[in-house]
């Protein structure tokens, strides 16, 4: 087996983009962390934020950043940064954002996860002269500590939905 390979993504890559993104976040959230997400919240939410068209439209988006490990073809992880959304009175859009940085079940402990945030904090650095943003489900504290070691700090706290369900998000800033 090969060592997997990071790049930039493409827009070839929208859909097994969704279908990672849709695995991960239940692997991880569900399945890891138990949260009891009520099946149509769930369902509505994997469709709004996994679909291929949506990612594809995500892919597109003007002044944001998409990469992904791959190995053999397949991808293994992936991270998106781009302007600030988190809502803190300190944030602006012009400020960016780790928006999701997902490492697949499989993947785990193959160092991608620190791979792609290094690379996704450089190119954010080198995109804003102002603080680094990122949204973290509070109960993650393994994610929490990760971000800790790369200087960010907790900043405020906000809900973040999945459905009609709210999850509580901690909102870290570095810089």
């Amino acid at each position: 087996m090969t060592d997997a390979a990071i790049r930039p993504a493409r827009p070839q890559d929208a859909e097994a983009l969704g279908v990672l993104g849709r695995e991960t976040f239940i692997d991880t959230f569900v399945t890891g962390f138990g949260i009891p997400y009520p099946e149509p919240d769930l369902g509505d939410f994997l469709q709004a934020s996994f679909s291929p068209q949506v990612v594809a439209t995500k892919l597109a988006e003007p002044g944001a950043a998409w990469w992904v490990a791959e190995r053999d073809g397949a991808l293994l992880a992936f991270a998106n940064a781009g302007p600030n959304t988190l809502p803190h009175p300190d944030a602006r859009p012009a400020q960016m954002e780790l928006r999701r940085l997902y490492v697949s079940r499989a993947a785990q402990g193959l160092g991608l996860g620190t791979k792609l945030l290094t690379l996704s904090l450089d190119w954010m650095e080198a995109h804003t002269d102002g603080p680094l943003w990122i949204g973290v489900w509070s109960g993650n504290l393994k994610a929490q500590r990760l971000y800790a070691a790369h200087g960010f700090e907790k900043v405020g706290e906000y809900q973040y939905p999945v459905g009609r369900w709210l999850d509580d998000e901690f909102i870290l800033r570095r810089g």
